[in-house]
């Protein structure tokens, strides 16, 4: 069997998947920016930025010059690898193997799969109108080698299927670029004339290597298909499962518990000895009525403690609707994590974030309570106070700065100021009196101004300036005036100090 390949190429990987979070920046001019060599450089612009001038690369501060509404935001590093994992994950319906190629791409293994929809151009439609219609801004092509295929997806202008054994013909009108070389080469090639890769394709390899190097002539001749490519596939996650069929239908909550004991003693064995402990699990309860009941839970780090995880499921049973009867119980682990079995023992007797018993107490607590209702918070390399919190994404994230302690900050700070009005001395002395929705509060001890400035970078507006205030009645409250001193300044309550 022939090899064939395609590759797809996302031209606004993380602005696409940014807009599907939130759709009203779809109009907005936005990019990606991160700091490189003391200067905030573009990493990714959405297309109605490019449309106005920004492209990657290029210093914030000239794309703030050329466009006056352009949002910047900050680069999440690792992120576009993540999202490729995930679409390479969704793309295995289609093909067995699937290779992700950073920064933008994915690379397909089709050999023998083209024919179940009816052929390679129903094929590379049907997947790249999924892509599309899911928000990403896809394009696609199919060829004998790799090389090819992802030079035709980035530069082809005509058909994106190249017929067997066409590759040197569709790579003839090409840039040098689409050859997948280093920059400096690139930069020799341009100043050297060669603007298409005919105009060097039929010059002598010694003469080709001598001026470009080894790795020149092996891209070259992988997009040929004279040289070997190898390609590393996605490896699925391996899906934790245990199946229990009822000899008769289960009614009783005891039988259901004995159901969950019997599971979780199969399952955790296993990931016991993979080293690894459940985060989520789900048990799925199939009656014989046809219908299918479902409960879940979640742990703050990985367990494979049956006693713990059978407490967790039992809060839970009473969401368990027998009706006529169970025949069949599905336990699933859609997420695990590998657990150090040795520092665990070693935590048995140590206090912290790390001590198993405050994560099973968590899980406990979140069970009766819900997930939603426990947060755990790091600080984040940011002066704004909105932005200087973030949310952990599990009781074993660390941080990655510290929390600032040069200057007073509130234990509770609002999720959005809220305005009051302030009776205050001209021009930066703080409050004597400011009323909080309808309560009049008089101010005996103040601290400030505190001016913090807005991250011009991520948006734009006044500066702030804030107090720390203590009422007649000893509680402490953190205050703000927005902007400078006017005829009619507007106040904000922030905080609250313990």
């Amino acid at each position: 069997m022939e090899k064939r390949f395609m590759a797809i190429w996302f031209r606004h990987l993380m602005t696409d998947w940014l807009t599907l979070k939130q759709p009203e920046l779809k109009e907005i001019p936005f990019v990606f920016a991160t700091l490189d060599r003391n200067r905030i450089v573009i990493t990714a612009a959405n297309p109605v930025a490019e449309a106005q001038g920004v492209h990657c690369g290029m210093a914030a501060a000239d794309a703030k010059a050329i466009t006056t509404d352009l949002r910047i935001l900050d680069h999440i590093p690792g992120k576009e690898a993540k999202l490729l994992r995930q679409l390479g994950l969704w793309c295995i319906r289609y093909t067995p193997i699937v290779m992700v190629d950073l920064p933008n791409g994915l690379i397909l293994d089709i050999s023998g799969c083209a024919h179940l929809w009816g052929g390679e151009r129903g094929y590379l439609k049907e997947i790249v109108n999924k892509l599309r219609s899911s928000g990403y801004d896809a394009r696609a092509a199919v060829a004998d080698t790799i090389g090819t295929a992802w030079a035709v997806a980035r530069f082809g202008k005509k058909t994106p299927l190249v017929e067997p054994g066409m590759q040197a013909q569709a790579l003839l009108s090409l840039p040098p670029a689409a050859l997948r070389l280093e920059p400096l080469i690139l930069e020799k090639l341009q100043k050297l004339g060669f603007s298409i890769i005919r105009s060097f394709i039929q010059i002598p390899r010694t003469v080709l290597r001598r001026r470009f190097g080894e790795g020149f002539l092996l891209r070259l001749a992988q997009a040929l298909g004279l040289e070997g490519e190898i390609l590393v596939p996605l490896i699925p996650p391996v899906p934790y499962t245990e199946r229990l069929p009822c000899l008769e239908p289960v009614r009783t909550k005891k039988a259901i518990e004995i159901a969950i004991q019997k599971l979780l003693e199969t399952m955790c064995l296993r990931l016991q000895n993979e080293g690894k402990g459940i985060r989520k699990a789900i048990l799925k309860c199939y009656r014989i009525d046809g219908k299918m009941v479902q409960a879940g839970i979640s742990t703050n780090r990985g367990s494979h403690s049956v006693s713990h995880l059978v407490e967790l499921f039992e809060l839970q049973i009473s969401k368990i609707e027998p009706a006529l009867g169970i025949e069949l119980f599905l336990l699933e682990a859609p997420k695990v994590e590998a657990i150090d079995l040795i520092q665990e023992k070693l935590w048995d007797e140590k206090p912290g974030l790390q001590d198993t018993a405050l994560a099973e107490l968590l899980d406990k607590l979140a069970g009766k309570v819900g997930a939603n209702a426990i947060h755990r918070y790091l600080p984040a390399e940011h002066n704004w106070p909105e932005r200087s919190i973030k949310q952990a994404a599990s009781l074993m994230e660390t941080p990655v700065t510290r929390w600032r302690t040069d200057r007073p900050r509130p234990v509770r700070l609002l999720r959005r100021p809220e305005a009051i009005e302030v009776m205050a001395l001209l021009p930066d002395y703080p409050p004597k009196v400011f009323t909080y929705k309808g309560r009049r509060h008089i101010v005996e001890k103040a601290d400030g101004p505190e001016r913090i400035e807005r991250e011009w970078w991520l948006d734009q507006g006044e500066h702030r300036d804030y107090y720390a205030v203590e009422d007649a009645d000893g509680q402490r409250y953190w205050l703000f005036r927005s902007g400078h001193y006017d005829a009619a300044p507007q106040w904000y309550l922030h905080g609250y100090f313990a």
